[in-house]
């Protein structure tokens, strides 16, 4: 009986391993002691609050954040484009905001505000409009740029002016020669001289 025989060689197996239960006995308890020795994986249970894990996935740590309720969630879509949204929360954070698809190229224009409590216990209200000319916060704790320190200096102002006037030379150049080329090329002439 040789390998490949088929069915007869289990049976040879079968023979051969029957003969050898003590060694067959140890690899199985050996079997049996390493799968009773892994780590047991078991899915934890819900927890009533959200828990966001750690900044390190081996850290078993957990922050708990509280779950804010949504007071007022009210949206509104019409067939033409038209939406509106007004929104609030259990910590005071409140949007509302409105659009309409009446920008260039029927792009959406949206006008809103919105709000809610800065970590120092600061109000903070935002009005906004975004437009063709992008998003345009307003609020009185929103940075504004300083105005300019100082007087531009008449030399740059005359920089400015002559650079302007080269533009404008070279723009007129450009089109006379346009003009000159959409002329019309004059006519052979009919006339022709004796030969030489």
């Amino acid at each position: 009986m040789g390998i490949g025989d088929g069915d007869v060689d289990l049976v040879v197996v079968l023979v051969h391993v029957g003969e050898l239960d003590e060694s067959l006995f140890a690899i199985i308890a050996a079997l049996a002691a390493v799968a009773v020795a892994a780590p047991q994986y078991t899915i934890p249970e819900p927890k009533s609050t959200y828990g966001s894990p750690a900044a390190s996935a081996r850290d078993d740590s957990y922050e708990m954040v509280e779950v804010v309720p949504i007071l007022r969630d009210d949206r509104v879509m019409e067939e033409d484009g038209r939406y509106s949204v007004d929104v609030e929360t259990g910590n005071g954070i409140t949007l509302s905001q409105s659009g309409t698809p009446e920008g260039p190229d029927g792009s959406v224009i949206k006008a809103g505000r919105y709000s809610y409590t800065a970590p120092d216990g600061t109000l903070v209200e935002v009005k906004f409009v975004a437009d063709e000319n992008g998003f345009q916060p307003e609020s009185p704790l929103l940075p504004v740029a300083p105005e300019f320190p100082h007087e531009i200096p008449q030399f740059v102002l005359d920089q400015i002016a002559f650079a302007a006037e080269e533009d404008a030379a070279r723009a007129r150049a450009e089109a006379s020669e346009v003009q000159s080329y959409s002329k019309p090329a004059p006519s052979p002439s009919l006339k022709y001289g004796s030969p030489q």
